[in-house]
């Protein structure tokens, strides 16, 4: 009896993230590690021995290995985006870390040279991956709740002065990219944008309030939608104690509060609903499983992955969009703004 194939992964980076991928791997029959880079000689040989795989302390040495398939790039967003062209150009499968770049002409560039290469793009974005965003998303693709009407989001949650000043390139924007759009609430965009619709325009205001960085610690920002529905989106680090994440879709039928990765509230007028019972989920570790099983399979199926590089725009455009209305001072359309890093 044959084995089954397992795909071939390698780590880049091997910070607190690429935990959480190399115990992803681990969880995967599907999946094998075989290799990790870290510049630090010390943190990567701590890594290797913890987790397995060949340790190199230079990517160009690593994307040498031919067994390598796929690179799973953990390192801070500002190096995304060339780390990503440099596997593809070795013609190594990716898959990149939230967000996937820090601008969006960077984000094109990656799509474009994957696509040259013939290699495949995923982005990681695990709260789709739950039981209950699937059900969500489908509950509204139905039209169950009619036309929408109000779709917000909010993420207040708590990050100290201590966990931006633990390194160097946290709330910075030349590395970080922003604060808490970009760092922390990028996952709560990209849910909203997903479930709801494409976003046409923003008007946002991001500002720093309480830490001590250069980008935003708080921001709100009023979302149109190509469905003619309005939103409203509030994120902040600076909210003690820490309240999470949730989602508000109102339509013309009923309203569903998503909390958590988890249903908080469904009620449409005149239909009784029956939630089905969920499987366990929680963002970390089941959601980064479920994406790295699906491309190590997508891989030997020869097939796009779950959530491809292209899906990795939407957020990053609502995100910078906010950034560039809160410069100017006035609504942006999204996908004709040059994003620019200065808020006011």
């Amino acid at each position: 009896m044959s084995l089954k194939r397992t795909t071939k992964f390698a780590i880049l980076g091997c910070g607190v993230i690429a935990e959480v991928h190399a115990n992803a791997i681990h969880a995967v029959e599907e999946a094998e590690l075989v290799a990790v880079c870290e510049s630090d000689e010390g943190k990567g040989r701590a890594f290797a021995d913890k987790h397995g795989g060949q340790l190199y302390l230079k990517f160009e040495d690593m994307l040498q290995n031919d067994e390598i398939e796929v690179v799973c790039i953990c390192t801070p967003s500002g190096y995304h985006a060339e780390q990503t062209i440099q596997a593809a150009r070795a013609s190594k499968h990716v898959v990149v870390e939230k967000p996937m770049a820090i601008l969006i002409e960077d984000a094109h560039r990656m799509i474009q040279e994957c696509r040259q290469q013939g290699v495949l793009l995923a982005t990681i974005f695990p709260r789709r991956m739950s039981p209950a965003a699937q059900y969500v998303k489908q509950f509204i693709a139905d039209g169950r709740l009619g036309k929408l009407s109000l779709c917000d989001a909010y993420v207040k949650i708590y990050r100290s002065q201590q966990y931006y000043d633990s390194a160097g390139w946290r709330g910075t924007w030349h590395i970080d990219g922003g604060g808490s759009m970009m760092n922390q609430g990028i996952h709560t965009v990209d849910l909203l944008q997903w479930l709801v619709g494409p976003v046409e325009s923003v008007y946002g205001r991001a500002s720093t309030q309480l830490r001590q960085i250069e980008v935003e610690d708080t921001a709100v920002s009023l979302l149109r939608f190509r469905n003619g529905a309005m939103g409203v989106m509030e994120i902040t680090t600076t909210v003690y104690p820490d309240l999470g994440q949730r989602l508000e879709i109102h339509g013309e039928r009923g309203t569903i509060v998503y909390k958590e990765d988890d249903i908080e509230l469904l009620k449409v007028n005149g239909e009784a609903v029956e939630l089905p019972s969920f499987e366990p989920f929680q963002v970390i570790p089941d959601g980064h499983r479920i994406q790295l099983r699906d491309m190590a399979l997508a891989v030997q199926e020869q097939r796009a992955p779950v959530v491809p590089g292209e899906e990795g725009i939407h957020a990053l455009e609502i995100i910078l969009g906010t950034y560039a209305s809160s410069k100017l001072q006035r609504e942006v359309e999204l996908g004709r703004h040059k994003p620019d890093h200065a808020i006011v």
